[in-house]
């Protein structure tokens, strides 16, 4: 069950991943993006890495991908652009994914792989909880009073000026 699930995810990410690289509508690739990011958490969450995995559904679906559905959906339309790629010419970009793949492959065979039992997970959450409001407290409000301060400083740097006349 657990190979069908890690399979599942696994397929999930790559596909998402492949139609945000290739898909010519960017609404599309931010949805992709969403998927590829829901299965990397449930990576994370098969993994037992529940904090790793509340962090990147917080982080990155809540704050960089809406982000980028608001960049996308408050962008005006632009018309008539010729979208070309000339970076990399098809034999080139060929010879490239033929030599990266045979690093891969040659990495992948001669790792000597640990066969041990892996050790029962451990609950992470609370022990960083823990230590973020103890050992901790001082660089954790330095950090968050640095974000408001950014914060502030967008909200001023992003509003209109009124005018009274």
């Amino acid at each position: 069950m657990g190979e069908i699930v890690f399979i599942a995810l696994a397929v999930g990410t790559t596909v998402g991943a492949g139609v945000v690289a290739f898909s010519k509508n960017i609404v599309y690739s931010a949805f992709a993006l969403l998927l590829s990011f829901f299965c990397v958490a449930g990576l994370y969450v098969f993994l037992a890495a529940d904090f790793v995995a509340a962090t990147q559904v917080i982080v990155y679906i809540g704050g960089i991908l809406v982000l980028i559905l608001f960049g996308v959906m408050l962008t005006e339309k632009i018309e008539k652009v010729n979208i070309s790629n000339q970076a990399l010419k098809p034999f080139r970009a060929w010879i490239l994914l033929i030599v990266s793949g045979g690093i891969l492959i040659a990495a992948i065979v001669k790792t000597n792989w640990i066969t041990k039992a892996p050790l029962p997970p451990t609950p992470t959450t609370g022990e960083l909880g823990n230590a973020f409001l103890t050992r901790y407290l001082l660089p954790f409000e330095i950090a968050s009073v640095l974000l408001l301060v950014a914060l502030i400083g967008a909200i001023i740097a992003g509003r209109k000026e009124v005018r009274r006349k």
